[in-house]
């Protein structure tokens, strides 16, 4: 029976992976860093009053209590500001016109369209991954001079608790604009 296990997990696992989450944008391919354009999209977010790392899942349950409570569908990716610690689900389409009041835990917001630098990461959703990928993107912006920092870098989750920490994939996602220089430079040149 134990090996029959054994040799049905990494099919369960799949399979639950690719269950009908709506996703808000593609997965950034793990390694590649790469600007994204993220659409227009509604959000509900929980707040704590500490680091999101020293939070251990308090958001995540506040908000799949409300999604529950509500009938609304679990979306992917997850979004999580580190400090102070806030983390995101997002309304999909088929849930655009149900009731999503805010609450005492949970804040529904409207967030315009934004660019993002993002780095696509494979393994544990901890501390460490998240520094050591988080720096690489600002070594990256601080190489060109086409972008600038427009934020602060947050953590972007694609899996849930229940994937192991080899196979979850996460990005991480810097807020940013085109630079000053650049911006001069791709101004609209006036007739005399």
């Amino acid at each position: 029976m134990y090996n029959k296990f054994i040799f049905a997990l990494p099919f369960l696992l799949f399979t639950l992976n690719l269950m009908g989450f709506e996703a808000m944008h593609e997965k950034t391919p793990v390694g590649e860093i790469k600007v994204l354009q993220l659409p227009a999209r509604t959000a509900l977010e929980a707040n704590a009053g500490q680091s999101y790392f020293s939070e251990n899942n308090g958001l995540f349950r506040t908000l799949f209590r409300y999604i529950s409570k509500h009938d609304l569908s679990m979306t992917t990716p997850v979004e999580a500001e580190i400090e102070p610690g806030r983390m995101r689900f997002f309304v999909g389409g088929k849930d655009a016109n149900k009731s999503r009041p805010t609450t005492d835990s949970v804040t529904v917001k409207e967030l315009e369209p934004m660019q993002v630098l993002a780095i696509g990461i494979r393994g544990s959703y901890d501390e460490e991954n998240f520094r050591e990928n988080r720096d690489r993107l600002f070594r990256w912006i601080d190489e060109q001079t086409t972008y600038e920092p427009a934020g602060e870098p947050y953590a972007v989750y694609w899996d849930g608790p229940y994937i192991p920490w080899f196979l979850k994939r996460s990005e991480i996602h810097l807020p940013i604009r085109l630079s000053i220089q650049e911006s001069e430079t791709n101004q609209p040149i006036e007739n005399p």
